[in-house]
Formats: C-alpha cells, structure tokens, sequence
C-alpha cells in the first residue's frame, strides 16, 4: 500500500468522524430503534409479499425485540417524550405482534424485552 492510499483513507476516516460529529444522538438513538423495529417485524413474519413466512425466525425476533426494548428504555429519559413514545409504541406492536406469532405464548411478563417494558398484553 503506498503512502498516497494511506493519506487518503486516513482523510477518508477523518471525514466520516467531522460527518458523525455533526449528527444529534437522537438522530443515531432513533435511528438504530428503527433498524431494530425493522428487522424484528420481518423476523415476526411481517414483511410484506410472498416470503413472509420464510423470513419468520421467532428466536432471531425475540432477541431483536429484547435489545430495542433496553436501547428504548435507556433512551427514553435522554429522547424526550416526543421521541420516545413513538419507539414504545412500535415497541409494544412488535411484543404484541410476537406473541401473536408465537405457538405457544410466553407468560404475561416472560415475553421478549417484557422484563423492562413490564407485562404486555
């Protein structure tokens, strides 16, 4: 590797860390929520089309749903409540949606992420 391509990625990397700098963390907190809701409602077998089912994979939405339940929780003081009640409310859908999908029903409070949003039903 010449020291031009050195140069230049390091320039690369400063740049995206000016980029990164610049952006609120309620922008990086929503932001990663939304990828989380995302990929849980298509492991809940809610993706649109014909492969929906396939997607399914309760055990992978279980801990998707598990993790954006503890970044909501800890987020939410530092959100506001403007912010934060959109993200527990997808929250929720999402603990409702995989109990729905699941054969066998947690038990109120056993559900994913249910131990720090308390009992959803």
């Amino acid at each position: 590797m010449s020291t031009e391509d050195t140069n230049s990625q390091q320039h690369a990397v400063e740049q995206q860390m000016r980029d990164i700098a610049e952006v609120p963390a309620v922008e990086i907190i929503t932001t990663a929520a939304v990828h989380l809701m995302s990929a849980a409602a298509v492991k809940c077998g809610l993706a649109e089309g014909d492969d929906a089912d396939e997607l399914k994979d309760l055990d992978e939405a279980r801990k998707l749903i598990t993790a954006l339940a503890g970044l909501v929780t800890a987020g939410a003081p530092e959100l506001g409540s403007q912010h934060a009640a959109p993200l527990r409310d997808g929250l929720r859908s999402l603990q409702l949606a995989f109990r729905e999908a699941s054969l066998i029903p947690d038990a109120p409070g056993k559900g994913p992420g249910e131990k720090l949003t308390g009992p959803v039903n």
